[in-house]
C-alpha cells in the first residue's frame, strides 16, 4: 500500500487561473488558511489567448474586483503596454477600459502577489480526485500521492478537465498547448450526481514580429491618458513604468480565403471532429468564412505579447485548420509574406459543468462546501473567471465561518449579472459578458465600481482600509462639488460669453450652476474656467491631481446623467420586492396546472430562491409568475 501524505487546510482552490488566483487571494485575505493548488507555478494566471484584460463589459468586471479588494486591477497596471478607453463617444454606461499587458510580467505579478499573501500555501500537484463524504466535500487527493484535506473546495480548472486540442485532423490531449490533460477529476464530480458537458474555445497562431511587413499595416496606438483599472492607482496618467507600444490592423483578403477554403474538409469544426460548441462572440477564421461568404476581407490586428518578445497574437485569426493551410493562407496577405510562427493556432474541447446546478454564491447544490468558478462553469474569459472567483472565494471562506453568503444583484454589478445569469438560465455556448445583457447600464458605470462595492467589501473584511479610507474622501469630494453646482447661483451677463463660445444658447435669466452642467456642450473644466470659486471645490485640495480628475468625472457623470440614473434606480426597486419574496421549497412545480408545462420544468429543476429569479428563468411567463405571486400570498 503505497503512503498517504494528508495535509489539512480550510479551503483549497484547484487550478491557478485567473478564477483561481482570485479565489485564493480572496479566502486567504477573509482568514481562512488557503491552499492553491496548480499544475505549474511558473504559469499562475497564464494568458492563454489574447494578452488583453478588460474590452466591452469585461472592463466593469476587472473594475468590480477591484473594488471589491481583488487583485486583477493592480496586476493589470504593472503590467500594461498599451490603454484604451473604449466607447468614450458613447455614454459614460458604455465606457469600458482595455489593456494589452506584458503576458510574462502579467505572470510574475500575480506570483509575486500570492506569495505576499498571508494564510496563503501554494501546492505544485494534479488532482485527481475529490473526496466526499455524505454528500460533504472533504478534499482532493493528486497524482504524486497526496490527500488535501479542507471544509471547502473551490474548482477552478479552466479548460484542463479532459482537454482534448486540435490542428487540423491531428488530436492531442491537454489543457493547453504543451500542458497535460486532468484526466479523472470530472468523473470523480460526476459520480455524486453533478452534471456535465463538453465545450470548445480556440486560439490564433504566434507570430515572429521579425518576419511582419510593418508598413502593410495600420498603427493603432493606445491612449496618452492612461487611466488604469485599480482605484487604488492615480488615473488619467502617462507615465507608466511599461514601455508602451502599439497594436497594428490588417485584414484578411480573397487569396488567403481561397487557401483557407482549401482546408475546410481538413476542419475540425467542419468534418464533425468537433461536437462540441464554441463561443459565438469570437468565431474561428474558417467559421467566418462559412458564416459571411459574401465578404471578401476580415480585421486582424497584430498585438504585441510582451516589451520584451517578438511574439505578437494574431486577433480575430482563431484557427483548428491544419497548420500548413494556416501559414500559407496567412502568407497571402502582404503584412505577413514572410511569415514566421511560434505555433499554428488550435482548438481545445473541454469539461464544463451545468451551472444552474449551483446556488447564486457559486455552491454546489448536490455536494456541500463545493464551489466552482469560471470556465468549469460555461463562461469564457479571464474577466469573467476572475469575477466569478473571487465570489467564490469569499462564499467559500464564509461557508467555513460559518457566515452568510456574499451575493450581489444585478442592480450592484456586472458579476452579480454574470452569476445570476448562469445559475438562473444555464448556458447553451461559452458565455462571454456584454453590457447589453445588464438592465440596469447605468447603475453599473465603470467609474462607479467603488461607489456600488467598496463599503460593502470593507465591512465583510475582504476590502483594505486604505482602499476604503480613499472611497470616503472621494464620495465627500463628489458630494461637495454636486452640492455647489446645485446652490451656486448664476447670472446671464456672468456665463453667456462662455456660452456662446461653447456653441450654446445663452441664459435669458438667472438659474443654479447644476442647470447649465445639464447641457451636453457645457464641462465642468469649461465652468470652473469662469467661476474660480468651483475651480477651487474641484482642484484646490491636497491630492494627486490624477485623482483630483477622476473625482471631479465622476461628479460631472452624475450630474448630466442623473436623470437615467434615478429612473433605473426606481425600477431596479420595483424588482427588489419581488426578491423579497422567497419561493424555494414551497410549491411542488409539476403539480401545478396553473404554470405553462415549460415553466413547470424550467422552476422544478432550477428551484429558483425568490419570485424574482424565477422570472427571469427562460420559458417563465409573466402569467406564470402572477400565479406563484397569488399562491406565496397564500
Amino acid at each position: 500500500m503505497p503512503s498517504v501524505s494528508i495535509f489539512n487546510f480550510d479551503i483549497l482552490v484547484i487550478g491557478g487561473g485567473h478564477a483561481g488566483c482570485e479565489a485564493a487571494c480572496a479566502a486567504a485575505n477573509m482568514g481562512a488558511k488557503t491552499c492553491l493548488v496548480t499544475m505549474d507555478m511558473n504559469k499562475i494566471a497564464q494568458m492563454s489567448c489574447n494578452p488583453a484584460v478588460g474590452g466591452i463589459a469585461k472592463g466593469q468586471i476587472v473594475r468590480e474586483i477591484d473594488a471589491l479588494g481583488g487583485q486583477m486591477g493592480l496586476v493589470t497596471d504593472a503590467a500594461t503596454i498599451q490603454f484604451r478607453m473604449l466607447n468614450r463617444s458613447k455614454g459614460p454606461a458604455m465606457w469600458s477600459p482595455r489593456a494589452q499587458c506584458d503576458r510574462e510580467k502579467f505572470i510574475w505579478q500575480w506570483r509575486s502577489c500570492l506569495d505576499a499573501t498571508d494564510n496563503l500555501d501554494i501546492w505544485q500537484d494534479q488532482v485527481c480526485e475529490l473526496l466526499v463524504e455524505g454528500g460533504k466535500v472533504m478534499g482532493v487527493r493528486t497524482i504524486w500521492g497526496a490527500e488535501l484535506r479542507a471544509k471547502a473546495v473551490v474548482i477552478t480548472a479552466g479548460t484542463f478537465l479532459n482537454g482534448l486540442m486540435h490542428v487540423g485532423r491531428k488530436q492531442v490531449e491537454g489543457g493547453r498547448i504543451a500542458e497535460p490533460a486532468v484526466k479523472g477529476l470530472t468523473e470523480s464530480i460526476t459520480r455524486h450526481g453533478i452534471t456535465m458537458a463538453r465545450m470548445k474555445t480556440g486560439t490564433p497562431v504566434r507570430i515572429d514580429r521579425r518576419s511582419v511587413h510593418f508598413e502593410y499595416c495600420e498603427r493603432q496606438d493606445g491612449d496618452e491618458a492612461i487611466y488604469g483599472f485599480s482605484y487604488l492607482n492615480a488615473t488619467h496618467r502617462s507615465d507608466k513604468g511599461l514601455r508602451q507600444l502599439p497594436c497594428w490592423i490588417l485584414q484578411t483578403n480573397e487569396e488567403c480565403h481561397e487557401e483557407l477554403k482549401k482546408g475546410l474538409p481538413d476542419s475540425p469544426l467542419f468534418n464533425g471532429q468537433i461536437q462540441s460548441i464554441g463561443p459565438r462572440y469570437c468565431p474561428s477564421v474558417e467559421t467566418k468564412l462559412v458564416t459571411f461568404p459574401d465578404k471578401d476581407h476580415h480585421p486582424l490586428f497584430l498585438e504585441p505579447e510582451g516589451e520584451d518578445t517578438n511574439e505578437m497574437y494574431l486577433n480575430g485569426f482563431s484557427s483548428s485548420m491544419p497548420m500548413d493551410v494556416q501559414i500559407n493562407a496567412l502568407k497571402k496577405i502582404p503584412a505577413l509574406k514572410d511569415l514566421k510562427i511560434y505555433r499554428p493556432g488550435y482548438a481545445i474541447e473541454y469539461d464544463f459543468f451545468d451551472p444552474t446546478q449551483l446556488k447564486h454564491s457559486l455552491e454546489s447544490k448536490i455536494i456541500e462546501g463545493l464551489f466552482f468558478a469560471g470556465q468549469v462553469n460555461g463562461t469564457t474569459g479571464y474577466e469573467e473567471a476572475a469575477g466569478q472567483g473571487l465570489v467564490a472565494g469569499v462564499n467559500a471562506a464564509n461557508y467555513c465561518a460559518g457566515r452568510e453568503p456574499f451575493v450581489m444583484g444585478r442592480d450592484e454589478s456586472y458579476i452579480g449579472v454574470l452569476i445570476d445569469d448562469l445559475v438562473t438560465k444555464g448556458v447553451d455556448e461559452p458565455y462571454r459578458m456584454f453590457t447589453s445583457r445588464a438592465e440596469y447600464r447605468n447603475l453599473l458605470r465603470q467609474a462607479d465600481a467603488d461607489g456600488r462595492l467598496t463599503e460593502r467589501a470593507y465591512e465583510m473584511g475582504l476590502a483594505r482600509r486604505d482602499r476604503y479610507e480613499w472611497w470616503l474622501e472621494k464620495k465627500e469630494r463628489i458630494e461637495d462639488i454636486i452640492t455647489f453646482c446645485k446652490n451656486f447661483a448664476v447670472k446671464p451677463q456672468m456665463v453667456n460669453g462662455c456660452l456662446e463660445t461653447l456653441g450654446t444658447s445663452p441664459l435669458s435669466a438667472g438659474c443654479k450652476l447644476i442647470e447649465i452642467l445639464g447641457r451636453p456642450q457645457v464641462s465642468l473644466d469649461d465652468m470652473a474656467t469662469v467661476f474660480p470659486e468651483l475651480k477651487e471645490k474641484m482642484y484646490g485640495y491636497g491630492q494627486e491631481e490624477a485623482r483630483k480628475k477622476e473625482i471631479a468625472e465622476a461628479a460631472e457623470i452624475r450630474i448630466k446623467y442623473s436623470g437615467y440614473i434615478e429612473r433605473e434606480r426606481m425600477v431596479a426597486e420595483k424588482m427588489h420586492r419581488l426578491e423579497y419574496i422567497r419561493i424555494k421549497g414551497k410549491f411542488d412545480y409539476m403539480s401545478m396546472t396553473g404554470l405553462s408545462i415549460e415553466a413547470r420544468q424550467k422552476l422544478e429543476k432550477i428551484q429558483p430562491e425568490t419570485l424574482a429569479q424565477a422570472s427571469r428563468i427562460p420559458g417563465v411567463s409573466p402569467s406564470d409568475i402572477d400565479v406563484l405571486l397569488v399562491l406565496s400570498k397564500r
